[in-house]
């Protein structure tokens, strides 16, 4: 069993865990997440309708979409949670606006790149690779999990992702939040119920990316293999309408999920809409 790194936050201006969670969905992948004594963020993107955003090689996409909220309106956070460095998860809003000694988990490749945009505490994990925050009395195990930015022949030039499983820890029960990533259905995934039989929650990554007519994340069809294949107790989509090269709409998801008989474990929200949630 592979060792589990510890990160250890200040304590100051905490609050005693509760079991009161709130979700809010800012737009793309990004998630503000309240829940057991954590304030978490997730693949920040701030950037307004009509900026564009940097897929490399020359290729750009204008956003669709406004944030439902300002990065200066945030709370104070914990930590973040970045999938990989792609312009629609990292931004140059939240390049220039975070606080630079704000912990923030994510690939490898990620942490090299936020090193040189002046990030002092990335958190670099391998597929597997466990790490455990806690604050006071507060405790949560992030675990990076399988994922693939597009069809293997294209891995040379995407970025490596990673999916991530939030376990937090009560006296007596475990709250297992699974975030995709910026990935694929491909067979990798099924090792997550393997080890991870009872999911919570499930937060989507879909969108139907599309460069050159190649998907980059999961569209309607894949978003209903991947419910199908991990089995969490609810699914929340997000990272959709967001961009051009969003090529797979919301609705398009949704007639799937209705025809896969799945509608019962599926909640949709909107763009600043919060989600509730008491375990």
């Amino acid at each position: 069993m592979s060792e589990v790194r510890e990160l250890v936050l200040p304590t100051e201006n905490s609050e005693a865990p509760n079991l009161d969670g709130s979700l809010l969905f800012i737009g793309t992948a990004t998630v503000l997440l309240r829940f057991a004594g954590f304030t978490i963020l997730t693949d920040p993107n701030f950037l307004h309708q009509g900026d564009r955003v940097h897929l490399g090689y020359g290729i750009t996409s204008p956003r669709k979409t406004n944030p439902a909220l300002e990065i200066e309106q945030l709370p104070p956070l914990d930590f973040v949670v970045l999938s990989h460095m792609h312009d629609d998860h990292f931004d140059s809003v939240a390049a220039a606006k975070l606080d630079k000694s704000l912990p923030i988990i994510t690939t490898h490749h990620a942490a090299a790149d936020l090193k040189k945009k002046g990030f002092t505490a990335p958190y670099a994990l391998q597929t597997w690779e466990k790490l455990r925050v806690t604050k006071g009395d507060a405790s949560v195990q992030v675990t990076a999990t399988p994922g693939r930015h597009g069809p293997a022949i294209l891995s040379a030039v995407l970025p490596p992702v990673m999916g991530s499983m939030l376990e937090f820890q009560s006296k007596s029960d475990v709250f297992r939040l699974y975030i995709t990533g910026d990935t694929l259905v491909y067979d990798d995934l099924r090792e997550i119920p393997q080890r991870y039989p009872d999911i919570n929650l499930a937060l989507l990554h879909l969108g139907g990316t599309k460069v050159f007519g190649i998907l980059l994340t999961m569209d309607a069809k894949q978003g209903v293999q991947a419910i199908q294949i991990i089995a969490p107790q609810l699914s929340i989509p997000i990272h959709y309408n967001d961009y051009t090269v969003f090529k797979s709409p919301l609705e398009d998801f949704m007639h799937a999920v209705e025809d896969a008989g799945l509608s019962d474990r599926v909640r949709y929200l909107s763009h600043g809409e919060t989600y509730n949630f008491h375990v």
